[in-house]
């Protein structure tokens, strides 16, 4: 086995292993699809399209390097600096969406035993309507949440990718470049998705569905929490 083979199997491993050990991966998708009800096959898509996003930004970032005479410490500080990017964007997007989840929660009937002052004004405003009306009386956000998701997985790094494709590029084998990526990115879709399926199949139990008028209160703790674990305790 050359050293081509060798690193090409070393790709397929790290994107599958990288991918497993890192919940930031799938995790967001999973409490999101059911915090905002999408369908197992648009949690795939906005899976797929995520994790491109996330190949193509490490894959670019290692070819402009390589581009520039860019060494690979100083590459693995651009990956480290994304990384913390990555986790502020995570821990603001959950920490609001979590103030969403409760507005949500309060605005769809589960506050009946509040006293009226401590309800936010808008929904004091709807308090006397049915809940299908004060649904149809805010604007859904749906479509913006997976451009989100999109935009943190562009910054999201690939610490691991940017050492296999340093070789082949000094080499000035852009056949071992693009092969190694393309190998590591289908290894890290795929894990991607396979996971995200398990996590949409496990969570559509009946004893899960209880807990449904708190998704989106659970949703953003969830993704606050992974943002903290990024950025704090090295997850």
């Amino acid at each position: 086995m050359n050293e081509l083979h060798v690193l090409l199997v070393t790709a397929i491993s790290l994107g599958f292993i990288h991918t497993l050990l890192g919940p930031d991966h799938y995790l967001p998708f999973i409490v999101l699809s059911k915090a905002r009800k999408w369908s197992l096959s648009k949690t795939l898509w906005i899976t797929f399209f995520g994790g491109v996003g996330h190949i193509v930004g490490s894959v670019v970032l290692g070819i402009t390097g390589v581009a520039l005479g860019i060494s690979v410490s100083k590459l693995e500080m651009i990956e480290a600096s994304r990384s913390n990017l990555v986790a502020w964007m995570l821990i603001v997007f959950g920490f609001f969406y979590t103030i969403f989840g409760v507005i949500k929660y309060l605005r769809n009937g589960h506050h009946a035993h509040l006293p009226k002052f401590l309800l936010p004004k808008s929904i004091r405003r709807y308090r006397h309507l049915p809940t299908t009306e004060i649904e149809e009386a805010k604007e859904d956000t749906t479509r913006l949440t997976p451009w989100i998701l999109f935009l943190i997985f562009v910054f999201g790094p690939c610490e691991v990718l940017i050492p296999l494709l340093i070789y082949p590029a000094s080499q000035h084998n852009m056949f071992g470049v693009f092969a190694v990526a393309m190998l590591f990115g289908i290894a890290t879709i795929s894990t991607m998705l396979f996971t995200v399926f398990i996590g949409f199949k496990g969570t559509s139990l009946t004893l899960f569905k209880k807990s449904e008028k708190y998704m989106h209160m659970i949703a953003g703790l969830v993704i606050l929490f992974l943002g903290l674990g990024i950025r704090f305790w090295g997850w």
